[in-house]
């Protein structure tokens, strides 16, 4: 890279802090916020490809380093607030997801085989569209497509054995087998 990181930062840490200021009310958590994004650079310079977007890119780690700051903090207040009953409700709510997990494991072994492969690489191996269109030696929308058909596919299997209730984050927080003769459960 042609541009010196340390003198980038030096230019960049009073607006950032700034930034972060203006989003973080705690002093201490808004240095703590700035110090995570400057070893986020440092680890991540290397995927810079454009010089000319260093500060969009900037910003964007400094937001999404704000966002886990926050998410953390409700992560740790929730858990300290936990009573008896609430830790009972949650031990259901494993029990349900480990339930619809396997489920949804029959599922995607009844999936084609060209579908089961993509779904198993990306959502479970966690590999790239892109690293499984390689390994299936198929173009990248090809690849794409057969990723979205196999979702679709999950889903409509899902839909069609379960009803579900889903929280504001995508988690499962009840469901109800439509039929006690469902094939995957």
């Amino acid at each position: 890279m042609s541009i010196c990181l340390v003198d980038f930062w030096e230019e960049s840490k009073t607006p950032l802090r700034s930034f972060i200021k203006n989003r973080v009310a705690k002093e201490a958590d808004v240095e703590d916020i700035l110090q995570e994004v400057f070893l986020k650079l440092i680890s991540n310079i290397d995927k810079l490809i454009d010089n000319q977007k260093m500060y969009a890119w900037i910003y964007k780690i400094t937001q999404n380093t704000i966002i886990d700051y926050y998410r953390k903090n409700r992560r740790d207040t929730e858990l300290k607030s936990l009573s008896a009953e609430t830790t009972l409700v949650l031990e259901e709510e494993l029990t349900s997801n480990k339930e619809i997990a396997f489920c949804l494991k029959n599922m995607v072994e009844e999936l084609p085989d060209i579908y089961k492969q993509a779904i198993v690489l990306t959502a479970f191996e966690n590999h790239t569209q892109k690293e499984y269109s390689d390994i299936a030696g198929i173009s990248l929308s090809g690849a794409k497509s057969r990723v979205q058909r196999a979702r679709s596919l999950l889903k409509e299997m899902v839909l069609g054995c379960c009803t579900l209730e889903i929280d504001r984050l995508g988690n499962i927080i009840e469901y109800k087998k439509r039929s006690k003769d469902c094939q995957y459960c």
